[in-house]
């Protein structure tokens, strides 16, 4: 039996090892045509870039012994770069393509000037920087890196006053009172020197004046000319007519 078998065996193997060999041809060729294959054209591996600068500076209170606390620095009004300042004051935009920016701080306790920076793309390096202390101020050139000094402080707050005595006599109550006082203490003095007849006048109008409806009517009569005094002829005319009536009354009555 084992005689017969061997040939069978024999048969399989050869069988086995050619069906093998097939199998592995397919992937030996298609390793053979990947490692062959051409490298990709130049222009797909590359691509453009766009050259950029940096654009620094940095702030400074016009006393050196002031330090100036972190402060926001926009570009473009912050639709581009923004960015915060150091502990020394400075800062840095990185990548700023070229083109016109316009630099403000936005500081809430100084005012910085308003800068506009314009950056050209054969000079980078070198951007041109032009100054305006306000909107609508006189533009002036500076050099890069910035150096911006404070212009002056915002004070949102007015320092409350202390006690002063020029205080107390702009008053006008305290104006008038003194006035006040300072007629009654002059009133007697003045008074001294004059006539008999002016004191009198004086004293009539003094008392008229306790009595507001006297006071009035007798401003009245002096503006009408109505309260002038009567001359002698008339003061004589009147007794005349006040005696003829008596004398008339007695004859009838006899």
């Amino acid at each position: 039996m084992i005689p017969k078998l061997a040939p069978i065996s024999l048969l399989l193997s050869l069988l086995i090892a050619a069906f093998l060999c097939l199998a592995t041809q397919p992937h030996a060729a298609a390793a053979a045509t990947k490692n062959n294959a051409p490298p990709p054209a130049a222009s797909e591996s590359t691509t453009t870039t766009m050259t950029t600068a940096s654009i620094s500076g940095r702030l400074r209170h016009p006393d050196p012994d002031t330090t100036i606390n972190s402060t926001r620095i926009t570009l473009n009004d912050g639709s581009t770069h923004s960015t915060y300042t150091q502990v020394d004051g400075s800062f840095v935009f990185h990548r700023v393509p070229p083109g016109v920016h316009l630099l403000d701080v936005q500081s809430r306790e100084h005012h910085f000037s308003q800068v506009k920076i314009q950056l050209l793309d054969d000079s980078m390096d070198s951007p041109k920087c032009i100054e305006y202390a306000y909107p609508g101020a006189p533009k002036q050139a500076i050099p890069h890196p910035l150096e911006l000094v404070a212009h002056a402080s915002y004070e949102y707050y007015e320092p409350r006053q202390g006690f002063s005595l020029a205080s107390i006599f702009k008053n006008p109550m305290m104006l008038m009172m003194l006035v006040s006082v300072g007629g009654m203490v002059l009133m007697p003095k003045m008074m001294e020197g004059l006539d008999p007849d002016q004191k009198e006048q004086m004293q009539k109008q003094m008392a008229m004046q306790q009595d507001p409806s006297k006071m009035l009517t007798q401003m009245f009569q002096d503006m009408t000319g109505t309260g002038e005094e009567p001359t002698a002829h008339q003061i004589e005319k009147k007794q005349s007519s006040k005696a003829g009536g008596k004398t008339a009354r007695r004859g009838k009555r006899d």
